[in-house]
């Protein structure tokens, strides 16, 4: 038998030796702080040994009990679903039923929209207007140009008949400057300034009429579609459809006023402009204010000499100064007055000119062809009050001769 050989028979003293010094050597070998080793049984009947090695403490698991993930990860779904869920349940109704009713007024603006420029229908010639912003010719259809017009030229909140008789004058205006104008020695037809007639574009009263712009332009629109290609004429041609915003009571006669007598162009009454927040005005000036905006020189005393005379209107013909004659036209446009109906008070070295109405007087009233309106009256009883022996003809009629021009 060779060293270390041993048999292994129960009742070998070799074999119980060894296996008493591998316990103790187990035993007594000391224990590492991270492992402990123990000795067990196999579960068999088999009385063979095996160690069982403990993980360290921190890899060892905890006893059981429920996971502190598992209560908040359900809590957490929970909240999403109240938080995603039940709003979704209040607001999604109502957002069906907001969009389709927003749905709704887009479409029925939009109808509208179309309807206005339907109405507004083909224009049978542009208008070339020189733009003061851009300072730029631009070519605009005809009714588009009297739609801007009509809500530059009066206020949109005046009725609708009026709106209308403005809307022929303005017509009738372009019509006239077209055929008769000094177009033919300029680039454009007119200007969009009181030189001519005042035009803005949709962009330009958006910002002027604000949340007021869409029923406003509606109003216009309807106005200038109802009286659609509609000029004012007197023996077959286009007249002078001369406008102003209030009256003194009358309206003034043309050659009181301009140079030349047109037969249309009559003083006529208007009493509905009193109503009119321009009626009156009053304007004060000093010895040396009047001195320079008349360009004379007056004398050092006071009060002065004046003499006044007046036509049917009751406006101002003549004014005489202290020797420095002047028309009611003159003082009114060198003072910058409303009207040329005016009086002068003398006080303290100063004169104090009070007027009636405002413009020139000529032609229709603004505010008495609203005034007309507001009694039931027409836009064709309102030109025809104001245009003596005027009639109402189609722009079709010399659409040719324009479009040549």
């Amino acid at each position: 038998m060779k060293p270390g050989n041993y048999s292994k028979k129960s009742g070998s003293k070799a074999w119980k030796k060894r296996n008493a010094m591998l316990l103790k050597k187990i035993k007594s070998k000391q224990q590492s702080p991270f492992q402990q080793q123990s000795i067990s049984k196999k579960p068999s009947g088999n009385k063979q040994l095996f160690l069982k090695t403990k993980k360290p403490y921190y890899l060892q698991k905890s006893p059981k009990r429920p996971s502190v993930w598992k209560v908040p990860t359900s809590l957490l779904l929970a909240s999403l679903i109240a938080i995603l869920v039940i709003p979704t349940m209040i607001v999604v109704p109502y957002t069906k039923a907001d969009k389709q009713e927003e749905k709704a007024i887009s479409h029925e603006g939009d109808k509208e929209e179309v309807a206005s420029e339907t109405e507004l229908g083909a224009s049978p010639f542009s208008v070339s207007v020189m733009r003061t912003a851009s300072d730029k010719v631009e070519g605009i259809p005809l009714e588009e140009y009297v739609v801007g017009v009509v809500a530059s030229e009066m206020p949109a909140d005046f009725e609708k008949e009026a709106l209308k008789a403005q809307s022929l004058a303005a017509r009738t205006y372009i019509v006239n400057q077209k055929l008769h104008g000094e177009t033919a020695k300029k680039e454009s037809d007119v200007t969009d300034t009181v030189q001519h007639q005042v035009y803005k574009d949709e962009y330009q009263l958006q910002k002027i009429w604000g949340s007021d712009f869409d029923w406003k332009m509606k109003k216009v629109k309807e106005a200038v579609a109802e009286t659609k290609g509609e000029i004012l004429t007197y023996k077959k041609a286009p007249i002078t459809p001369a406008f102003f915003s209030t009256s003194n009571g009358y309206t003034e006669n043309s050659e009181d006023y301009w140079e030349n007598e047109l037969p249309y162009l009559r003083s006529v009454e208007s009493p509905w402009d009193k109503s009119s927040p321009k009626y009156l005005d009053q304007k004060t000036f000093s010895l040396e204010q009047l001195e320079t905006a008349l360009k004379m020189d007056l004398p050092d005393q006071f009060p002065l000499p004046i003499e006044i005379t007046h036509t049917d209107s009751k406006r101002v013909e003549k004014v005489n100064i202290a020797g420095n004659s002047f028309s009611g036209r003159d003082i009114r446009e060198q003072l910058k007055l409303q009207s040329s109906d005016f009086t002068i008070k003398q006080k303290n070295n100063h004169f104090i000119f009070t007027t009636k109405g405002f413009g020139h007087g000529v032609g229709m009233s603004q505010y008495g062809a609203n005034g007309m309106a507001k009694e039931g009256k027409n836009y064709k009883d309102i030109v025809g009050y104001y245009y003596k022996n005027v009639e109402i003809s189609k722009v079709n009629d010399i659409a040719k001769t324009l479009v040549a021009k």
